[in-house]
């Protein structure tokens, strides 16, 4: 997978889009993963002020620092507004879950330098390469 090291760098900020307090969800999942392996991140999703002892935040643009990496765990169409976000906030790093992608967000991604991941899990295809 090209430049998954550079994802998966523990000095990366990440930004979990759709970070769910349900235990069952991918969105859940891998937010614990991270951040027990000590990774730095932060929780998007407007349905929620907090999950667990973490602030959630409504969306990219609230974030008190810039994301490396992006995460998303939501619609494909919300992904792709999130990777429309994303060139406007400069953020050059964008993995999208199975299930979240599309054909129009990787083709943006990829059209404006922004260094996309997909048709791959985080934890399944990433995290066991790293941790």
């Amino acid at each position: 997978m090209p430049g998954l090291n550079s994802f998966l760098s523990k000095q990366n900020l990440f930004a979990i889009v759709g970070a769910s307090p349900n235990k069952e969800k991918w969105g859940y999942k891998i937010y614990k993963k991270l951040k027990e392996s000590g990774f730095s991140l932060f929780l998007i999703n407007p349905s929620y002020d907090s999950i667990e002892d973490d602030k959630c935040y409504p969306d990219l643009k609230s974030l008190p620092e810039k994301p490396d990496v992006v995460i998303t765990f939501v619609p494909p169409k919300i992904t792709e507004s999130i990777a429309e976000e994303c060139k406007e906030l400069g953020i050059k790093k964008v993995w999208m879950q199975p299930g979240s992608e599309s054909e129009k967000a990787i083709r943006f991604c990829e059209e404006n330098g922004i260094e996309v991941i997909h048709h791959a899990c985080f934890v399944v295809d990433g995290l066991k390469e790293s941790i």
